[in-house]
């Protein structure tokens, strides 16, 4: 074959790869569109099983960690509680997603409701489908203490609600990471989860920006250093810049001052020593060849799940995975 056949043949290949991807994007619900998603050739590792740190003070959210890709390969960022960017606002994380070939990062938002990521279990509230985590309640989030961990001596907005929990989960065993394709979890977005794409979304605040920065910058959290089995999988308080300083949500929900946080000196994020176990989470572990990734910037909003799933058993929607 001479230079310009096997030159022909690539650019054959690598187009048909993008028509794939294209095709991919195009029946993933609108909203997770939003902000620069990567794509990769290598699955990213398991999700690690962690144990949860107390929220140190009411107002917080929990943000699960998950698995980035930077230079060095996949990083990960440790979950960690941080400042609700307006009253009401919950997390909806990032997910892994699968399609021609390739493994694709849709960036988590902020919104009215938990949205669709991919039924990836990474626990703590966070089982698949929407969040069982808690609620919000006349002006102030109350914790669901049947998955999270809170400092009750300071925190009293609590209950304890296992239904929601129970009819939430996706059982997912093997710890996979990712959504779609060989060994991925199999839980296609729903109607609601359609709908809640349509809603207004805000990307990553700055603490969770910087969290991550600081995550990337640390070549402990690459899971070429570390075998996939970080360390400090989650921390109290966010890493980096101002991250770790004390805040409280703003009061206002609309307008130029929506979702403004009043900041005070505070401690970095520490290794969580809480005697929760996370027992659900979900990842795999990949073994192809290093690829550099293919970054797609889209300004599109991103996608919803559904708040919670209707009775009967958790649901078994993971696929088997090689190791």
């Amino acid at each position: 074959m001479n230079a310009f056949r096997f030159m022909r043949l690539i650019s054959l290949k690598s187009s048909a790869r993008l028509i794939l991807l294209a095709l991919l994007l195009a029946v993933i619900p609108a909203s997770s569109y939003a902000g620069v998603f990567i794509s990769v050739a290598v699955a990213p590792p398991i999700l690690p099983v962690y144990v949860q740190p107390e929220c140190p003070e009411p107002g917080l959210m929990w943000t699960p960690g998950y698995w980035a890709y930077g230079d060095d390969g996949y990083y990960w960022v440790p979950g960690t509680w941080v400042p609700a960017p307006y009253m009401g606002a919950l997390w909806t994380p990032g997910y892994w997603g699968w399609g021609g070939g390739l493994y694709v990062f849709h960036p988590g938002y902020w919104g009215p409701h938990v949205g669709y990521y991919g039924g990836v279990n990474y626990g703590f509230g966070y089982m698949g489908i929407g969040f069982a985590g808690g609620v919000w309640a006349g002006g102030a989030f109350r914790y669901n203490t049947a998955v999270m961990h809170v400092n009750t001596t300071v925190i009293h907005n609590t209950y304890v609600d296992n239904t929601v929990v129970h009819n939430t989960t996706i059982v997912n065993n093997s710890h996979v990471a990712y959504s779609g394709g060989p060994g991925g979890i199999n839980h296609p977005a729903t109607a609601q989860e359609n709908a809640y794409s349509h809603e207004q979304h805000q990307a990553a605040t700055s603490f969770q920006t910087q969290h991550q920065s600081a995550a990337m910058h640390n070549t402990a959290m690459y899971a070429s250093h570390n075998g996939g089995h970080p360390a400090n999988a989650a921390v109290a308080r966010p890493m980096g810049g101002n991250a770790g300083a004390h805040a409280n949500i703003g009061s206002q929900t609309s307008g130029a001052g929506a979702g403004k946080i009043n900041t005070n000196a505070g401690a970095h994020g520490t290794v969580n020593t809480a005697p929760r176990m996370n027992t659900t989470p979900q990842v795999h572990n990949n073994t192809a060849p290093h690829n550099e990734p293919q970054v797609h910037n889209n300004t599109a909003p991103v996608h919803n799940a559904p708040p919670a799933h209707g009775g009967g058993e958790p649901h078994n929607e993971n696929h088997e995975h090689g190791h």
